[in-house]
């Protein structure tokens, strides 16, 4: 008997080997403003990437490989294959940065083929249901559904759509518990998606990294020198170093596990660099589509798949090919029948050129300018040609040396948006109150102030609504009910001790909520948070507490949720971060 059940467990061990084999694992990391030059591999001699650039050496790197010039675009285009002006997404602020949920991501595909599926760090694609992240195939979902995020030490963050509190820096915090997702999920296959947001700004790294460059003289400046932050290179560089350290800390993590063979691991960034800083000599930041806005590197690894390591893929690509790659190369079949406009890229991994690549053009867009990039040329968002073999840094425009290309390129982009730019004005409102989802939250982020209310900083992201001072503000938030109910009303709020006890009250559609803004509440701004000072843009951040207003009855519908004053017995009313909405069930 024993022999037979040792003969099983073996029997079981194998078929268990070979299920794994016919379903790779998938890791994804995605870096946050981080450039194509912020890395060792890209000859960046200033900085240290041993963990990150290991991927590309022990598998491809793709040489010419395109995102969007800012976040959530290209969040939506490599979870879709699809340009993102077709997902509905338009900005990275005020619901512009929202998936239109007809559309179906790869984790979509990947859930429905019994792969476990979990996201850990910055979705930007929306917070509310059915935007949130575990209604776009996600199980597991740990980070913050924002764009620009304002604490980076012990952060407020959603766990399934429930607030908890992180621990410690935000990208080692992210990193744990995605290391935890694959402990629990190494028996059966799995796609983990790590989209840190380092190194975006506010300029927060711990002091351990920070030491490295404090006094670090900078040998390699930005294309445009005059406009680089010296100090925020640096600390740009430190925080590449503490997110190779997290890259490190997964890749360690599928080896101790014997993971790493028969798990696909990518690495690729959002957009180009948020600042000027080295990157190879090309053109363009972050918001730019010349090429330093919009070329990343991308690291691919399978060492069970037949890619061999060393690998250079030259052909162009880009985030749009991702769920087409993905899908093929798992064996995933794809949810969803909407046109792709991403390629299967798998053969250029496996075969190289002899794959018969077709040549192709990939549009980058970002508020109204467009550019286009073919195998050697680019056209930018003024009509000027570059060749980008002869001049990556596009210092000389050749469309009077080039008419033909430049008009088969120029006529290329006008066809593009005619076809794929929206016509009309984002009028979409925000989601409140489905049963699988009970709590909504209304950030300060999607509302409007009026009156003499203001934002506490320009950048609507982690922002929140200050000088509430007058009977006639207001601030309101375009919402649509989908579930008649009665549901629990939460401010998250500060107010001076001596304001304290204004009345206020909340409308929709006729029904109406008063309760006291009691007790005050009047916490000082963070000074842990820091390495250099944010910018004057970032919002400074404070703790807010929860302010229970009470239950109130919303009948389904569209409508403006509103928030006024009707009694203001000291200065000021409170300051609002957020607004909580919970159906009871």
């Amino acid at each position: 008997m024993k022999r037979i059940l040792c003969a099983i467990a073996i029997l079981c061990g194998v078929a268990g080997q070979v299920l794994a084999a016919s379903k790779p694992n998938v890791v994804i990391f995605l870096a946050d403003d981080s450039g194509w030059g912020d890395y060792s591999f890209s000859g960046n001699t200033q900085v240290r990437t041993p963990n990150i650039d290991s991927i590309a050496r022990g598998g491809a790197s793709l040489d010419r490989f395109y995102v969007c010039s800012v976040c959530s675009p290209t969040r939506a285009e490599f979870l879709t294959g699809r340009y993102h002006s077709r997902t509905g997404v338009r900005g990275v602020s005020t619901g512009q940065e929202r998936m239109n949920t007809d559309e179906k991501t790869f984790a979509d595909a990947f859930k429905a083929a019994g792969y476990a599926t979990g996201a850990f760090g910055k979705w930007h694609n929306g917070s509310q249901w059915p935007y949130h992240p575990n209604a776009r195939g996600f199980d597991e979902y740990y980070g913050f559904t924002s764009g620009h995020w304002g604490e980076y030490f012990d952060p407020p963050l959603d766990h399934n759509g429930q607030p908890v509190r992180g621990k410690g820096y935000i990208a080692d915090d992210l990193t744990t518990h995605a290391i935890e997702f694959i402990e629990k999920n190494r028996t059966k296959p799995f796609l983990c998606y790590v989209p840190f947001n380092t190194p975006h700004s506010p300029w927060a790294v711990p002091q351990e990294y920070w030491q490295r460059f404090r006094n670090q003289p900078l040998a390699l400046r930005g294309t445009d020198s005059k406009q680089e932050s010296i100090d925020q290179t640096r600390c740009a560089l430190a925080m590449m170093e503490n997110l190779d350290t997290n890259v490190g800390r997964v890749l360690g993590r599928l080896k101790e596990l014997n993971l790493a063979d028969n798990t696909i691991v990518i690495y690729f960034s959002d957009n180009g660099p948020n600042g000027h800083r080295w990157n190879g000599g090309m053109k363009g930041t972050k918001g730019s589509v010349d090429e330093g806005g919009v070329r990343s590197v991308f690291f691919i690894r399978w060492p069970g798949g037949g890619i061999q390591p060393g690998t250079v893929v030259k052909e162009i690509t880009g985030a749009i090919d991702l769920l087409p790659t993905l899908t093929a190369m798992t064996g995933v079949k794809r949810v969803g029948d909407k046109a792709l406009d991403g390629r299967n890229f798998s053969p250029l991994l496996l075969r190289g050129r002899e794959a018969g690549w077709e040549q192709r053009i990939i549009f980058s867009h970002q508020n109204g300018s467009v550019s286009a990039r073919s195998q050697q040329y680019r056209l930018d968002q003024r009509g000027a040609l570059f060749d980008m073999l002869a001049d990556p840094g596009q210092t000389k425009d050749i469309a009077t040396d080039q008419p033909d290309v430049a008009t088969q390129m120029a006529d290329a982009v006008a066809a593009w948006r005619a076809e794929v730019l929206p016509k009309s004005k984002d009028n979409r409102p925000y989601p409140v109150g489905y049963e699988e989802f009970p709590r909504t939250p209304l950030p300060a982020r999607d509302g409007v102030p009026h009156g003499g209310v203001k934002r506490s900083a320009n950048a609507p992201n982690s922002s929140y609504f200050v000088n509430w001072t007058s009977l006639d503000d207001t601030m309101t938030w375009d919402i649509a009910v989908n579930t008649s109910g009665t549901y629990d009303v939460e401010i998250l709020y500060t107010c001076p001790i001596a304001d304290a006890d204004s009345t206020i009250e909340l409308e929709f559609n006729g029904a109406k909520l008063t309760g006291q803004v009691t007790p005050g509440w009047n916490p000082p701004l963070y000074t842990n948070q820091d390495t250099i000072p944010r910018p004057n843009g970032e919002s400074r951040m404070k703790e807010f507490r929860p302010l229970g207003l009470g239950p109130m009855r919303l009948e389904k519908g569209h409508g403006l949720l509103t928030m006024r004053a009707l009694k203001i017995p000291g200065q000021s009313v409170m300051d609002v971060r957020q607004l909580n909405l919970t159906l009871r069930r």
